[in-house]
């Protein structure tokens, strides 16, 4: 752990504050707004897909500016967005709040690339563990975002404009940060040298495939029963305290194990971590089957969380081995946005389904992309153990 490594891990802890903080209110100030009940999560799917169509915006400017710029506008952006949101809260409009979201999109995309950046502020032979060290800063999230959340709903007159506004402050203070971390610059191409292989080459690769797999599925999976939980628990009568309690421990349960998901990595192999998070996902999935107490919904969202990070952390250690230096911007934005997309569509469908279906049905369907994520480890697992045979 560098200074460079530990500021970016920092600044991953506050870009998780302003996701913990929008996962827990926007589908509840939705619900206050929106027009139609099912249109609650309009707001936490506007976030998702303002990153997935930031994301080649963010990859020209990563490419035109460096990292530290390109991250510092993201964060610029953040302050925006957050202001935005403070204001359509204010104002009772539904759909400024969604266009505010999708604006604050552009910071997601951005903050999803730190984990990358962690790969180059650290020796090659210690490249899994800072990304899952930088994944760790994460628990600032964690104990931050569902007490900001909780702490500031009520300081002023409408209900979590205050919310909006800490974010706007977590934003200042993430660009203070992020002044002062140095990334080493990328060599420039010589004239007439080429740029690596075309985006569909490298996706092409098993290797890559899953790696987009794991990260897009796992993602949504963990976005669709997450974002639908403040909502469930709103139905079965429990407080935005015991919700807010519930993310907290769901988002200790994603970074906490950052702290040595590298090292079971190093030692057990990528894919076997990622299919202890496959099976982690499906434990979670069955503990919530079983009823709607609050420890069955803070089980459920705690071993969430940590099948989350083997999955996201070992997608991440795999697609570093897909492609080349020079091929970084565009593959690192392709695995974003198929993650952001993938995203998209598990947060519209969470409300839709948790208010129309109910949180039973949600948990049944979402078995189906966790069993997905499973085959394409192990037909990936296969085609190794084939080459290696041969």
């Amino acid at each position: 752990m560098n200074r460079p490594l530990l500021l970016l891990a920092i600044c991953q802890g506050l870009f998780l504050t302003n996701n913990v903080v929008f996962i827990a209110i926007n589908g509840l100030v939705g619900l206050s707004l929106a027009p139609l009940g099912w249109m609650a999560t309009l707001p936490v799917m506007g976030y998702v897909v303002g990153g997935a169509l930031s994301t080649g915006m963010v990859a020209r400017s990563q490419v035109r500016y460096g990292r530290q710029t390109s991250f510092q506008i993201g964060l610029g952006v953040a302050l925006l967005s957050a202001l935005l949101c403070a204001y359509a809260a204010w104002s009772n409009n539904f759909w400024l709040l969604v266009a505010a979201t999708v604006v604050a999109g552009y910071y997601s995309a951005n903050g999803q690339l730190y984990r990358f950046a962690a790969a180059e502020l650290a020796a090659p032979s210690y490249r899994e563990k800072a990304v899952s060290l930088v994944l760790a800063g994460g628990l600032i999230g964690a104990i931050i975002g569902p007490n900001l959340a909780k702490y500031t709903k009520n300081v002023l007159a409408t209900p979590f404009a205050g919310a909006y506004l800490a974010l706007a402050v977590v934003a200042v203070l993430g660009m203070a940060l992020m002044a002062f971390v140095r990334f080493p610059a990328v060599p420039k191409a010589a004239p007439g040298a080429s740029g690596g292989r075309p985006i569909w080459e490298i996706a092409r690769q098993p290797l890559f495939f899953v790696a987009a797999v794991g990260a897009a599925l796992g993602y949504g999976v963990m976005n669709l029963l997450m974002a639908a939980t403040p909502l469930a628990m709103q139905v079965c009568g429990y407080p935005f305290d015991d919700a807010a309690l519930v993310l907290q421990w769901h988002v200790i349960g994603m970074f906490a194990p950052g702290f040595f998901t590298g090292h079971l990595i190093k030692r057990f192999g990528t894919l076997t971590i990622m299919g202890v998070g496959v099976l982690l996902n499906f434990l979670c999935i069955a503990i919530a089957l079983t009823g709607v107490d609050l420890h069955q919904f803070l089980i459920a969202l705690f071993l969430l969380g940590v099948g989350w990070n083997f999955l996201f952390t070992g997608s991440t250690t795999l697609a570093l081995q897909a492609y080349r230096p020079e091929e970084k911007d565009r593959a690192q934005a392709a695995i974003n946005f198929a993650v952001f997309a993938v995203m998209a569509l598990t947060s519209f469908a969470s409300g839709a389904l948790v208010t129309t279906q109910g949180w039973w049905l949600l948990n049944v369907g979402s078995l189906v992309p966790v069993a997905l994520t499973g085959f394409a480890l192990m037909w990936l697992a296969l085609r190794r153990q084939a080459a290696t045979g041969a």
